[in-house]
């Protein structure tokens, strides 16, 4: 096993779910479900197949001969017809109406929507896992004042369970998009060598009601609404480019998120889950690096790059197919979903073990709040009886040395000091201290947090409630 190149994303970052749903055992079943809904279809539209050949292949839908087909296909170069063949020698009976009128891209394109459909379902259901548990770390710490940053400089204050629910806007707006696409996700159905379902025409007598009803009873039996109502020989490759940019949506806000996470743990005011054993640095023992949303940025970074490729794809299509899409599919789709397979149990995982240092967090904006406080100690000296005019040149010349102070000497922020020493305030240093409250300059920040929760997500969560649960164990 250690001789040859194995993927990371199956070692170390997917679940055994999503590897399961791109593995060949997943694939080959869903070639043989395909086939047999073809010849009940085909049946029960008037093809001569018996009930007897449709229940030799139901018997032998799982326990697929795979040395049998490894062999055939090293005789015919050609996947599809090998399984064909090797299914044909476990069902005798129905051997002669195996793949009756298809085309390779009847089980190949159909399991590709089918595996797809499936892996955004799974994908989805762990994107609303991790909104729950970001309602929940929103709820507990929507009154906790913290500073807010823009262009990462100091600015007007937010609360902690604000700031999470800026991740979640993003990861509502992934879900949105999911929802759409998977309720948007059709089969290929029955379209022959180039689309025009000549074959079937021909089977049916060139009766066209039947080659519609053909697709559509399949589509049904496969758990569809119903097939993309015209193609060439494949569906278009521009489906798999939506599906690739959806999965790169959830790759952006993962990455936005685990960013925030990385600076607020250098700052020491929020870290991910550090195990009691975990070593952060090779050289420097006491290090507790965030390797958790590094790891979530850098699958990130190879998801939206991975976008390309079906882009790629779908631009360069000749006419009714070609098979320059073949070997990309092969790796770009599996590999997407892996990738976002891992970053979501990521996300999962640090979520749920987030350490919020409430004390550090005081203290920051404490050090920061006189100068954010300055207006209404602005306005307390009017209502005192000060000139509006000459206390704003006041404070802007006592915050510039204050910020001097702090930036060229080292020293604490001393404006409310400054402010105090100065009679044309009128306001002691006991007044200005009560201003000094970090909840009075969060805004709506914890109304729009019980909102966002009650409004947005709680449906959402309600609505999904049997899906939720979930938990995440990272292996390395």
């Amino acid at each position: 096993m250690n001789n040859k190149y194995v993927s990371p994303l199956s070692e170390r970052y997917a679940s055994p779910e999503m590897q399961y749903i791109f593995s060949p055992d997943k694939k080959f079943k869903t070639w043989r479900r395909l086939w047999i809904a073809l010849a009940e279809t085909e049946k029960e539209l008037g093809l001569p197949i018996s009930q007897e050949q449709i229940d030799e292949l139901k018997a032998h839908s799982d326990d697929i001969n795979y040395d049998v087909a490894r062999e055939r296909e090293k005789q015919v170069r050609h996947d599809v017809m090998s399984h064909v063949y090797a299914y044909g020698q476990q069902c005798p009976k129905a051997k002669g109406i195996i793949h009756l009128g298809a085309t390779s891209c009847y089980v190949g394109d159909n399991t590709d929507i089918i595996i797809m459909t499936e892996a955004l379902k799974l994908v989805r259901t762990k994107v609303i896992n991790v909104l729950a548990e970001l309602a929940k770390f929103a709820r507990k710490y929507k009154d906790l004042p913290t500073l807010a940053f823009t262009h990462f400089q100091p600015a007007q204050p937010t609360t902690v369970g604000k700031r999470a629910t800026l991740w979640m806007m993003e990861l509502k707006l992934d879900l949105d998009d999911l929802d759409y696409l998977i309720a948007s996700m059709r089969l290929l159905g029955s379209k022959g060598t180039t689309g025009t379902q000549a074959s079937f025409l021909e089977l049916f007598d060139g009766d066209h009601e039947k080659c519609r009803l053909l697709d559509q009873k399949i589509a049904e039996k496969m758990g569809f609404s119903g097939c993309y109502p015209v193609s060439g020989q494949t569906y278009s490759r521009k489906v798999d480019s939506r599906v690739i940019s959806v999965l790169a949506g959830i790759a952006q806000s993962a990455h936005k998120f685990s960013n925030d996470i990385r600076l607020l743990q250098h700052l020491k005011e929020i870290e991910e889950p550090f195990e009691k054993n975990q070593i952060g640095s090779s050289a420097m023992a006491y290090k507790r690096n965030p390797m958790r949303s590094e790891r979530i940025a850098s699958l990130a970074n190879y998801v939206m790059a991975d976008m390309m490729n079906p882009m790629m794809v779908a631009s360069t299509q000749w006419f009714e197919r070609t098979l320059d899409d073949s070997a990309n599919k092969r790796l770009s789709i599996p590999e997407g979903f892996l990738a976002v397979d891992g970053i979501l149990d990521l996300y999962l995982n640090v979520v749920d073990g987030l350490v919020v240092y409430e004390k550090v967090i005081e203290k920051h904006i404490l050090a920061e709040l006189p100068f954010m406080a300055t207006e209404n100690i602005m306005m307390d000296a009017v209502k005192a009886g000060g000139d509006r005019q000459e206390l704003h040149e006041k404070i802007r010349t006592l915050s510039m040395e204050a910020g001097r102070n702090v930036k060229e000497r080292g020293l604490d922020n001393n404006l409310l000091e400054l402010i105090a020493a100065d009679p044309a305030f009128g306001l002691s240093l006991d007044d200005l201290k009560k201003t000094m409250d970090p909840a009075r300059y969060v805004g709506r920040a914890p109304k729009q947090v019980e909102e966002f929760l009650e409004e947005v997500i709680g449906p959402i969560l309600e609505e999904n409630r049997e899906i939720l649960g979930m938990t995440a164990e990272i292996s390395v």
